[in-house]
C-alpha cells in the first residue's frame, strides 16, 4: 500500500469514529423521545461535548427550557436559551469554579414537576471545579496538577476529585431533588462507568474518603494540608460521604449513555471492512502505561506482518480504545497518544508495511491542542536524518515535539465530542 493511501485510510477510520459520537447525531433519538414535564426544564452540564450537546437539545427539542453548561475554552457553541461558559481544562480555573457554583444554585428549589436535563461528557471533572467547604480552588488545582503527573488512571483520579468536591459524586443530583434528573452521558472512560464519567455528579458513588486517601498514598502525592485534613475528617465520619447505590435521594435519577468508545470503534471497523480489510478489535477499555501498550501493539503488528507475507493475505487493521497513562520522567511536551505512538514506532523498527495512528477524540492530547499523530514505516529514518534520537525523545516524554518535527501531528481543532482515545495500526505488507 502506498504511504499516502495508508495515511488517508487511517484518517478515514478516525473520522468515522468521531462521526459516530457527534452530539447532534447521537442525541437525536433520545431528544425525539423526551416528553416535556409539567413544570420547568433546566438544562445543565459540563464537559468538552456539553456545549454541542446543549446546541443539539435547543435545535431539536421545541419546548421551553433554560440552563447553563460549562465547556473547555474553544469548545463553545452559539445557543439562545442555554448559557455557555468556557473554562480551563485539565487544570481548573476561576471561571470553571464560578460556573459550577451557578449550576448548583440553578437546581436548588425545584419541584417534583420539574425536569433537570444533565449533559455530561469527558472533561467535566476539571470544569465542574466547586471545592468542598473548607477547600479552595488553589487546593483543587494543586491536586489536579499532581494527579496529571503521577500516572494515576482515570478511576483513581476521579475517586480523589469526588471527595474534594461540593458537586461531584452524586451531590448535584441530591441538590436537585425532588425534581426528576435525566442525565445524558457521552462516555470517555473504560467500561463506561457513569460514576467515573465527569466524576459522576448525578449518580451514586461506590468510592470512599478512605479510597481517596489511598490514591494519595499509592502515588506519593503530598497535597495541601487542607486537603489531607478534609479527607481524614471524612474517614472519621465528620463529613458526610458521597451518596451510595440505593440512596433513596437518587430515586428519581435516570442515566442514559448516548455515545460510547465501543460504538465509535465499531463505526471505524465497519469502514475498514467495507474497504476490504481484516479487523482485529482489541477492545475499547485498554489501560496501562502508554509506552508499554504501544510497544506491545507493535510486537503484535510485527507478528501479523510476518504471517501476512506467507501466503499473502488482506491488509489488517488493529483497533483499540481506552485511556492510557503517562508517568512523567522527562521535561517534554507529553501527550499519552503520542507517547503510545512513538513507543510503537520504535518497537516496529521501521518495518515496511506498518503504519499507526493514535489520537484523542476530543482533539486534545494531554495539554496540547493536537489530537495525536501518525507514524509510517520511515518515521524513525526521517527523524534520524534530522539528527534526532527517537528513544531519547520518548525518554523525555516529548512525543509531541517528535511528530511535529516530522509534520506528522494530527490536528483536528475542537471536535466537540469525547469518547476517549482511538488507536489504529495498519498492516499492509
Amino acid at each position: 500500500m502506498k504511504d499516502a493511501d495508508a495515511r488517508a485510510l487511517l484518517r478515514d477510520l478516525f473520522d468515522s469514529a468521531l462521526a459516530a459520537a457527534r452530539p447532534a447525531t447521537c442525541l437525536a433519538p433520545h431528544i425525539a423521545r423526551l416528553q416535556p414535564p409539567k413544570g420547568r426544564t433546566i438544562v445543565i452540564g459540563a464537559g468538552k461535548a456539553s456545549a454541542a450537546m446543549a446546541r443539539a437539545v435547543e435545535d431539536q427539542w421545541p419546548h421551553p427550557l433554560k440552563g447553563l453548561v460549562v465547556t473547555r475554552y474553544g469548545y463553545g457553541e452559539a445557543c439562545k436559551k442555554i448559557e455557555i461558559v468556557e473554562a480551563a481544562h485539565p487544570v481548573p480555573d476561576e471561571k470553571g469554579r464560578a460556573a459550577a457554583g451557578r449550576i448548583l444554585e440553578k437546581v436548588k428549589g425545584l419541584t417534583e414537576d420539574d425536569l433537570v436535563l444533565c449533559l455530561i461528557s469527558g472533561g467535566a471533572s476539571a470544569l465542574l471545579a466547586l471545592p468542598a467547604p473548607g477547600l479552595t480552588l488553589a487546593d483543587k488545582q494543586a491536586v489536579n496538577r499532581a494527579l496529571l503527573k503521577s500516572g494515576a488512571n482515570i478511576v483513581e483520579m476521579n475517586t480523589l476529585r469526588k471527595h474534594l468536591s461540593a458537586i461531584k459524586g452524586g451531590r448535584l443530583a441530591i441538590a436537585a431533588q425532588p425534581a426528576r434528573v435525566l442525565s445524558w452521558l457521552i462516555s470517555d472512560v473504560p467500561n463506561d462507568d457513569p460514576g467515573v464519567i465527569g466524576s459522576g455528579p448525578t449518580v451514586p458513588d461506590r468510592t470512599t474518603f478512605a479510597d481517596a486517601l489511598a490514591v494519595l498514598a499509592k502515588y506519593r502525592i503530598e497535597p495541601p494540608a487542607a486537603v489531607r485534613t478534609h479527607l481524614q475528617r471524612g474517614v472519621a465520619g465528620e463529613i458526610e460521604e458521597t451518596p451510595k447505590p440505593g440512596d433513596p435521594r437518587l430515586a428519581r435519577v435516570e442515566t442514559i449513555m448516548v455515545a460510547t468508545p465501543k460504538r465509535s470503534l465499531e463505526a471505524a471497523a465497519a469502514i475498514a471492512k467495507a474497504r476490504g480489510l481484516e479487523v482485529l478489535m482489541l477492545g475499547d477499555n485498554l489501560e496501562g502505561e502508554a509506552r508499554e501498550l504501544g510497544a506491545a501493539h507493535a510486537r503484535q503488528a510485527l507478528d501479523l506482518a510476518r504471517r501476512a507475507a506467507k501466503p499473502p493475505i488482506k491488509p489488517i487493521v488493529i483497533l483499540s480504545g481506552g485511556e492510557t497513562t503517562v508517568t512523567l520522567r522527562g521535561k517534554g511536551r507529553g501527550g499519552r497518544n503520542v507517547e503510545y505512538l512513538l513507543a510503537e514506532a520504535i518497537a516496529a523498527q521501521g518495518t515496511a508495511g506498518i503504519w499507526g495512528l493514535a489520537a484523542d477524540t476530543d482533539g486534545v492530547d494531554g495539554a496540547e491542542d493536537i489530537a495525536g499523530a501518525v507514524f509510517t514505516p520511515d518515521t524513525l529514518a526521517r527523524a534520524r536524518a534530522k539528527g534526532r534520537d527517537p528513544q531519547a525523545m520518548l525518554d523525555d516524554n516529548d512525543g509531541h515535539s517528535f511528530f511535529e518535527m516530522l509534520g506528522d501531528s494530527l490536528v483536528t481543532g475542537p471536535t466537540r465530542t469525547n469518547v476517549n482515545d482511538f488507536r489504529a495500526t495498519l498492516i499492509a505488507p
